[in-house]
């Protein structure tokens, strides 16, 4: 069965970085657009950043100039780096690739 798994996310003050991963299936991550989404509690899950099977990029207004997503086709997997983080980027944060989820890594930002 298709799953998708990320990993990165932790505590870290304001201002501060961190790098998440999400590792999906070669035949899946080799063809489709990989994503990031993030959700807060009592909010909607929010997309964050998209890259396509060919490395085209979009970000959300909220995480411009900040996050940076990127893909390694060898390992199968995609990356979001985040700098720059602040106490509104506190969320889970998700992987997600053709309506597949992961089951989402915490980030905290909090002094």
């Amino acid at each position: 069965q298709v799953q998708l798994v990320e990993s990165g996310g932790g505590l870290v003050q304001p201002g501060g970085s961190l790098r998440l991963s999400c590792t999906a299936p070669g035949n899946i991550f080799s063809i489709y657009p990989m994503g990031w989404y993030r959700q807060a509690p009592g909010k909607q899950r929010e997309l964050v950043a998209n890259i396509s099977n060919v490395g085209y990029t979009y970000y959300a207004d909220f995480v411009k100039g900040r996050f940076t997503i990127s893909r390694d086709n060898a390992k199968n997997t995609v990356y979001l780096q985040m700098n720059s983080l602040k106490p509104e980027d506190t969320a889970v944060y998700y992987c997600n690739c053709i309506g597949i989820w992961g089951q989402g890594t915490q980030v905290t930002v909090s002094s």
